[in-house]
């Protein structure tokens, strides 16, 4: 694999990026906020609380891979076009982290409050009568529900020609019902799933393709070609490389989920193990430790009582079960089928190879 230092992509071809999906980001979160304040002056908080959360200075991924995938097709480089339709994806990212957060009981997100805690501080702070925690995961449903529609809204009225969004279009959906079903077998793991089965590993890795893996990666880079007026080959290439990033990606992430620094993350060490994720690091863990010890892992994994003493003995569990081993050799395995797709891609641009090269080591080599 080669070094994450010795290809780096240049502020150009990355900073450039991600300024231009701010830039359309901060421009339609305009257009909304004067919609949403002519309906209520009391909507003015909700407007705040959206455009703080979608412009808080997050990674643009997802828009990069866009982006990058409409290049490898041939796109030119400029026009706002395509950098609306990919920040059209941070919508749809921004409207699954409200939802999310809500579902797993986060506090934080990225370091700041999450939007449910948001909306309870100010039900308290204002003094209103009612259920502040009710108020606050109403505002979240309804909120995330808002990005949702937004997100679709500002896809469809990128400026690029009709033809091409309506081209890429299905595969926007697609995207759109995979994460939320990858979402729903996630949740539906802890409380229906048995985590010594023989199909939990099975279980895992599905929720890891649909709620991360293909949304993350392969979708943003299919959409961007698609965009492009890009044929079935390259969209096919496409798919050999993302998916196995997106997986690779996701692993790290779960990696971080337990064992990553709060500095570096922006949630509290180990949140993962207090939120009860049974990701694909944990069923390697339940296979890897003695029948008590799994129980307990099983027992006390996501426990409303979990202490942060716990969690650190959770935490040694995992790491004395070998999984984050099994975990790091599978994301090096996963990177060599992902380059090498790479390197046989047939691209229209090879600057394009070159940050695609890049961003994938950035997405999968991050430290905890």
């Amino acid at each position: 694999m080669t070094s994450p230092t010795s290809r780096p992509a240049s502020p150009i071809d990355v900073e450039d990026v991600r300024e231009r999906v701010n830039a359309a980001l901060a421009g339609f979160m305009d257009g909304q906020s004067a919609l949403l304040g002519k309906i209520s002056p009391r909507l003015a908080p909700a407007a705040d609380a959206l455009r703080d959360f979608l412009l808080d200075g997050g990674k643009r991924l997802r828009p990069a891979f866009c982006y990058w995938g409409w290049r490898g097709a041939g796109g030119p480089a400029g026009g706002d076009g395509i950098a609306h339709a990919a920040a059209a994806l941070e919508l749809l990212q921004a409207s699954a982290l409200v939802h999310d957060d809500l579902m797993d009981r986060s506090d934080t997100r990225r370091g700041l409050p999450s939007v449910h805690r948001r909306f309870e501080a100010l039900h308290r702070e204002s003094g209103w009568r009612g259920d502040r925690e009710q108020y606050g995961a109403s505002a979240a449903v309804l909120l995330g529900d808002l990005l949702l529609i937004w997100c679709d809204e500002l896809f469809l009225r990128s400026g690029l020609e009709p033809a091409a969004v309506l081209s890429a279009k299905p595969v926007f959906d697609l995207m759109r019902t995979e994460v939320m079903v990858g979402q729903y077998l996630d949740v539906l793991e802890p409380v229906a799933g048995d985590s010594a089965d023989a199909g939990a590993l099975e279980r895992a890795q599905t929720v890891l393709h649909y709620k991360s893996a293909k949304y993350t990666i392969e979708r943003p880079l299919q959409i961007g070609a698609l965009l492009a007026g890009a044929g079935p080959g390259l969209v096919e290439a496409y798919g050999a490389f993302g998916l196995p990033l997106g997986e690779a990606f996701q692993l790290r992430d779960d990696l971080l989920g337990v064992f990553g620094d709060p500095a570096v993350t922006g949630k509290p060490a180990g949140d993962d193990l207090r939120e009860g994720k049974r990701t694909l690091l944990v069923a390697h863990a339940m296979r890897g430790l003695s029948a008590a010890d799994a129980r307990h892992l099983d027992e006390r994994l996501g426990a409303p009582d979990l202490a942060t003493e716990e969690v650190t003995r959770l935490r040694a569990l995992v790491e004395r079960s070998g999984a984050p081993g099994l975990v790091e050799r599978r994301i090096e395995e996963l990177m060599r089928q992902a380059l090498g797709a790479l390197e046989a891609a047939p691209l229209a641009d090879e600057q394009a190879r070159e940050v695609l090269l890049a961003l994938a080591e950035a997405a999968t080599v991050r430290k905890y």
